[in-house]
Order: structure tokens, then sequence, then C-alpha cells
């Protein structure tokens, strides 16, 4: 029997919204399949861009859908944000914080002095989403560091998905502060590969396996930092962006959810015209890519279309792909 995909791995960490939960609901399948690669062994993280909650708060609410997680298990932007700091600003410098209780946690932890204002003069500002982040606090971030603070975004998603569909995120309150003050801010979460290390570092992975939804900043951060990945299709990123995405965001893995780490993974396999997969075939003729045999809509198919419209000689947009493929 085949061994499973996960099976080569030391380390699983995965990402939390869109992957393990949505809003404040579970994932189908995601509690037993984490709880089964755990039981296997692996060590298991959960990386995250959302800095606003404390670990504690994320572990209490992730131990509620039946997973085990210590407050350790979480890295957090936050957490890399402020090792960061750490590099740019004297040990006990002020900090001015525009996010939630996590992250301002997070900043006293790591031995700094918290102030509200930028008339205080903070050596720094680091900002994170929090849902009650307002304009005073975007003006002051904007005010401190036109006056010379150093400037820490944990992460620029520009969504965060949510039971009722995708809201603001972070990146759309980092873009407020850039258009204020002229240029952009040091990012410690994904895409940039900072958060990776600091999670491989603690969990002293050697072959981890990153799991997120969003090919911007979980696939595209996962390659960056030479991690091996794969994109669930449980959140925010589509068929159609999948089949498109050029090279730097192209996962290792394409699944439909997290059960299937425990499967089997098939790869698409060369044909003359394409690329078949599990009884599916894509080809591309004359331009067009068509789908042969398989069901439209399946994850085979979708395999096969990637791996057909990856290895085109010519880019996506001059091809003619069957809207079956992504709709």
């Amino acid at each position: 029997m085949a061994a499973s995909l996960i099976s080569k791995y030391d380390t699983l960490l995965a990402d939390l919204d869109g992957v393990v939960y949505a809003g404040k609901l579970a994932i189908e399948g995601a509690v037993e399949s984490i709880n089964l690669a755990a039981k296997a062994g692996l060590a298991v993280g959960y990386v995250t861009n959302n800095s606003s909650r404390r670990p504690e708060t994320i572990a209490d609410q992730l131990n509620s859908f039946g997973l085990e997680v210590k407050p350790d298990d979480v890295i957090s932007s936050g957490q890399t944000g402020v090792e960061l700091l750490a590099t740019m600003i004297p040990a006990g410098s002020k900090v001015l914080v525009v996010g939630g209780e996590g992250l301002r946690k997070r900043v006293v932890d790591g031995g700094f002095e918290l102030v509200e204002s930028a008339d205080d003069e903070p050596a720094a500002v680091i900002q994170g989403f929090a849902p009650d982040v307002a304009w005073v606090h975007l003006a002051e971030a904007a005010f401190a560091i036109q006056k010379g603070a150093k400037w820490v975004a944990t992460n620029q998603d520009w969504t965060l998905p949510q039971e009722r569909g995708l809201a603001p995120g972070n990146g759309t309150l980092v873009s407020a502060v850039h258009t204020a003050v002229g240029f952009l801010p040091e990012v410690a979460g994904k895409p940039e590969p900072a958060i990776f290390g600091t999670a491989t570092r603690h969990f002293a992975s050697k072959r981890p396996l990153f799991v997120g939804d969003r090919i911007d900043t979980d696939i595209v951060g996962a390659n960056r930092a030479g991690i091996d990945s794969a994109l669930v299709l449980t959140g925010v990123s589509t068929k159609k962006e999948l089949l498109g995405v050029k090279a730097d965001g192209r996962p290792t893995y394409i699944l439909e959810n997290l059960s299937e780490l425990h499967r089997p993974y098939s790869e698409p396999k060369k044909t003359k015209f394409g690329f078949s997969c599990d009884g599916a075939k894509v080809e591309l003729l004359a331009g067009k890519v068509r789908i042969i045999s398989g069901e439209a809509g399946s994850l085979a198919v979708l395999k096969a279309a990637c791996a057909v419209i990856w290895n085109a000689p010519t880019p996506i947009h001059t091809l003619d792909v069957e809207p079956a493929l992504y709709e």
C-alpha cells in the first residue's frame, strides 16, 4: 500500500483561517486530520498572520473543537514581528502598538514599553489587525512614523475570511498608513519567510509541510522559505487563481481539504498532448485547454489542468481554457 502524503514529513504547520476554521466554525475533517497527524508522531504547529488574539485564546478555541493545542504551538506574526523589532531598536524601547491584546502582550513580553501616542516619541510602531482598530490609531501610527519611528507590520493580508464572507484585512489598514507616510513597513508575516523561520526553529523541524488556503501569502511564503506546501480549497484561493498562478505561487500539493494528508498523493503524469491524474485527462491542443476525460470540478481534473497550464509554452492569458475547469 502506498504511503500517505504526510508520512514523509516530521512537522505539520497549518494556517488557521480557511484551513482549520472559518470564523468560529471548524472546517469539516480538519480536526480529525490534525489529531491523526499528531497521533502518528508529527509535531503540529499553527502559523497565523492574525496577531490580534493571545496564543492562549487561540489554543482555547482550537481545543474547543477537539484538538490538543498548547499556547506555544501557535506561531503568530506578532511573535515574529517582535523578533524583528528586537533587531531594529534597543531593548526596553517605547513601542506604539496598533492592534489587539495579543500583539500588545507579545510586545510587553519582548521587553518593550507600550505607549499610546506619537507624542510619547516611540522608537517603533508595530501594526497588526484588530476589529476595533480605528482612524485615531492609524493616525497616531502615521504621526510617529513621520517623526522617525521604525515601522513593522505583522502582515499585509488584504482579506480576512469570516462566516459571512471576506472582510478587509490588515493589508487595508497598512495601506492607509502607507498613504500617509509614503513608504512600506518591514513585514513579519506570510508571505515573508521570517515567520516560517520562527516556526521551524520552535519545532526543531527538519522536514516540515505547510498547509494554507491562500496562494499570495501561504504558498508564496512557504516557497520563499524553501518549505514544501499544500494548498487546500477550503478558504480564499480559487481554482481559477490556482490555474493561472505564476511559478512562485505554485504549491507542492493541491488538496480538497486536510483529510487528504492521510492518503497517497497522485501526481499528474505526462501524456502525448497533456497530463492525466487518477483517470482524468486534460490536453492542450491548438491553444485550447480541454477536459478529455474525468468529471469537471473534480480534484483529479484540476490537478491535470494545472500541470497542463503550468507546463504550457505560453502564458495562460494566451490560452483558451475550458470554463468548466475553474467554475
